[in-house]
């Protein structure tokens, strides 16, 4: 039975089925919505109807500040990815290539919305006043996370695909009751008080999540884009489609863009240019815009590209060709962007020997921190297993610390043995 075959249901033709499409048409517009771009590749900034109002608010001071975030994050990452090969780092997850998606789309968050990222998500973490030595502990093995998430709202980093969208959209129900909560405490205040108005409320928030092309395939983005548009929680759904899911292609994850995707749960999508953080900044500060004034989550897709591996324990020459790795570089988010701050006069030859002289002076404090992490008591992760004292986890370690004793004892025993040989040859060296 092919599609336009399908039976009918007793819901349509029904006002709320006719109502809820027709909100959907208006909101969405045509379901083939064009790429959002506005610096070109060749550094020309160009207009968009919606989206050049919340560039043109952007000056030159803030242009600046996202080429160095850029600029710093490209440097860390190099660094990073450096420790890892010296052995400093048991693994490390590059982002070169989607700077400015994630720089941009970090920019355009405010202090009171909260990020949950994936575990590429770096220059967001910049752009969340983290540490970015403390990204490094979980890399390192010596921590589950790194830093506090209530300090920053930046979340702790996810390896599982996909687990952190239910989590987020959860948060996000949760920020939409809290604000309904006291926006009611403020009006009975107000009443009881006798008039309209009590303490000024606190400012509106959102949530964004982070996620890729490949984690788009998880039935965990489905179910919580479905409770998003059910529940009108204030989300937005942020895809990095950098074009490989290790080593599956976009193509294969999807046959449409990926930001039209919304429209079957009845959201907006937007595809923007991932490599343009003048773009992505417009879209997101949008899009948070949109959900923090109660209009329901928003998906954005950042059309980006990986140029480096999927994690130094990947090899990219094994699944895809140079020719297209170079065709990206081309399009590189920081190259754009300086030819447009030269062109236009905001910066000169001193401003970008600073941002390089910064960039050392970050890699040789995370390489110094790095060096200086301790690793901790292996007792701590038995006792972190559960809040109070469990009888399996005690046996479990009495049999690891017995275990570790024997190379304890092994390590004596050869020391002993070093030791009683050196004595005998230099008895023999005496007597002679």
């Amino acid at each position: 039975m092919g599609a336009t075959h399908l039976p009918s249901t007793e819901f349509d033709g029904t006002e709320m089925d006719d109502r809820l499409e027709a909100e959907a048409e208006a909101q969405l517009g045509a379901p083939a919505t064009p790429m959002v771009q506005l610096l070109g590749p060749d550094g020309t900034l160009g207009t968009d109807p919606v989206f050049s109002e919340y560039a043109d608010r952007l000056d030159a001071e803030k242009l600046r500040g996202f080429y160095a975030d850029m600029a710093a994050i490209r440097r860390f990452d190099q660094e990073a990815t450096a420790l890892q090969r010296q052995g400093q780092l048991a693994l490390w997850v590059p982002l070169t290539g989607q700077e400015a998606a994630q720089i941009g789309s970090g920019r355009a968050s405010q202090p009171q919305d909260y990020i949950f990222p994936t575990y590429r998500e770096h220059g967001v973490a910049l752009t969340r006043n983290v540490d970015l030595a403390e990204l490094l502990r979980q890399f390192r093995g010596v921590s589950n996370g790194g830093w506090n998430p209530k300090e920053t709202n930046f979340h702790l980093y996810t390896l599982v695909l996909a687990a952190q969208t239910p989590h987020a959209v959860g948060y996000a129900m949760g920020i939409q009751r809290d604000q309904k909560l006291a926006a009611a405490a403020a009006a009975a205040a107000g009443r009881a008080e006798g008039h309209a108005g009590g303490q000024a409320p606190e400012p509106k928030a959102a949530v964004v999540v982070y996620f890729g092309d490949g984690a788009s395939s998880e039935g965990d983005v489905h179910e919580s884009m479905v409770f998003a548009s059910s529940y009108n929680a204030p989300v937005v759904f942020f895809c990095q489609n950098n074009h490989w899911a290790i080593s599956v292609p976009s193509s294969v994850q999807t046959r449409i863009p990926l930001s039209n995707r919304a429209k079957g749960y009845g959201f907006p999508g937007i595809r923007v240019d991932g490599n343009d953080v003048i773009a992505v900044h417009a879209v997101t500060e949008w899009a948070l815009e949109h959900a923090r004034e109660g209009n329901g989550p928003v998906l954005i897709e950042a059309f980006t590209y990986r140029v480096g591996a999927h994690t130094t324990a990947d090899d990219p020459t094994k699944y895809r060709e140079s020719a297209e790795e170079s065709r990206w570089r081309a399009k590189d988010p920081l190259e754009r962007l300086e030819k447009y701050l030269r062109a236009a006069g905001m910066a000169d030859d001193a401003f970008f020997a600073q941002v390089k002289a910064d960039g050392d002076e970050l890699a040789a404090y995370v390489r110094k921190t790095t060096y200086e992490l301790e690793t901790p008591d292996i007792r701590t992760a038995f006792a972190n297993t559960y809040v109070e004292a469990h009888p399996l986890v005690a046996e479990e370690l009495a049999w690891f610390e017995e275990y570790s004793a024997g190379f304890a004892d092994e390590a004596d025993a050869d020391e002993a043995a070093t030791v009683a040989a050196a004595t005998d040859e230099a008895d023999t060296e005496g007597a002679r």
